[in-house]
């Protein structure tokens, strides 16, 4: 490639935005470029990538690859390396966005990408981190390491939910900015509903991709094309995660299955997790559902391989029940 591509790194907490903030950008990509993606996901079944795709085409100039499993920086970087190799050589884009997932190690990712491998393919411009003022304010995750480190590898903060919060919230984030001597000087913009400005990411990063340790080279010899695990014949499959305090628990149901739309909604309203999200073929078309604590959305997609649901709580008692729950609103195989 003649030019190193543009590249930002979108992090924050598990459930502060993320994923919508980039389907925000997404409708700001100018026509003619080809942006491509690269998600991480705690669960071990993908849904932010079908929640992009589902809007977002390759022939729109958007092409996504997921790293499942929340390993993108884990294993010495190579699962990381792999899916961006792949990535990079399939669609050749102008700008490249990375999306950790919101309990993975920023700093490791970075590392990956100091490789030497990657120097001359790599323009790192701003890193986002996208914070909950609610949270700060509350002190539930002051303490807690992947906050921090998100925080301390950040260019931008961005403020984001600001339309949920209460007058004492954003000036407790302020605050904690200010005691701060690593986070004083941070540009700091709250945002309602994920929607970041594209002249945001422009700038260069501040960090020196030089001063990190980089990640064992992996990058040749490990380029399969990875494959969606194969259904039982029950036509689903359940998969789970555990780390960082965090439990997940996934599944994949057959394309040919149809939910009921009306259920979907009820059962994904009672859920008790930090983070619920699904796409599912319904009798009203593709479904999609994404809770963050309390606060439940639900669209429409133009479309979806198969309907899948992923959910990460701090509780995996208050995961158990849920694969009887969702197998009810199915009324067709």
């Amino acid at each position: 490639m003649a030019q190193p591509i543009p590249t930002n790194i979108i992090t924050g907490f598990l459930g502060v935005g993320k994923t919508t903030a980039i389907q925000h950008l997404l409708a700001q990509k100018p026509a003619e470029e080809r942006w491509a993606i690269l998600v991480n996901e705690f669960g071990e079944v993908g849904i932010d990538g079908s929640l992009m795709a589902g809007s977002s085409s390759e022939n729109q100039g958007v092409f996504i690859r997921e790293v499942p499993g929340g390993c993108m920086c884990c294993t010495a970087g190579l699962p990381m390396q792999i899916a961006l190799n792949m990535l990079l050589a399939r669609a050749k884009p102008q700008r490249l966005l990375i999306e950790p997932t919101g309990l993975g190690h920023p700093k490791e990712v970075l590392a990956s990408l100091a490789a030497p491998h990657y120097r001359e393919l790599i323009d790192l411009r701003v890193t986002l981190t996208l914070v909950d003022a609610r949270q700060v304010r509350r002190g539930d995750l002051l303490e807690h390491q992947t906050f921090r480190e998100q925080l301390a590898v950040s260019d931008v903060i961005v403020a984001s939910k600001s339309d949920l919060y209460q007058a004492e919230d954003l000036p407790a984030l302020q605050d904690f900015l200010a005691t701060s001597e690593a986070l004083q000087g941070r540009t700091l913009y709250p945002v309602e509903h994920g929607a970041l400005e594209l002249d945001w990411l422009t700038p260069p990063t501040r960090l020196d991709l030089t001063g990190l340790p980089p990640a064992p080279a992996g990058t040749g010899g490990e380029d399969a094309e990875p494959t969606d695990p194969e259904l039982p014949e029950e036509g689903y499959l359940c998969m789970v995660n555990q780390g960082e305090g965090f439990h997940s628990r996934g599944w994949v149901f057959s394309h040919s299955w149809v939910f009921d739309v009306e259920k979907l909604l009820a059962v994904v309203n009672d859920i008790n997790a930090d983070r619920a999200k699904g796409v599912f073929i319904t009798n009203r078309g593709v479904a999609a559902f994404n809770k963050s604590g309390d606060v439940l959305t639900q669209f429409e997609l133009d479309e979806c391989l198969d309907s899948r649901m992923e959910c990460i709580g701090r509780s995996e008692q208050a995961l158990s029940n849920l694969e009887s729950a969702l197998l009810d609103c199915v009324i067709a195989r």
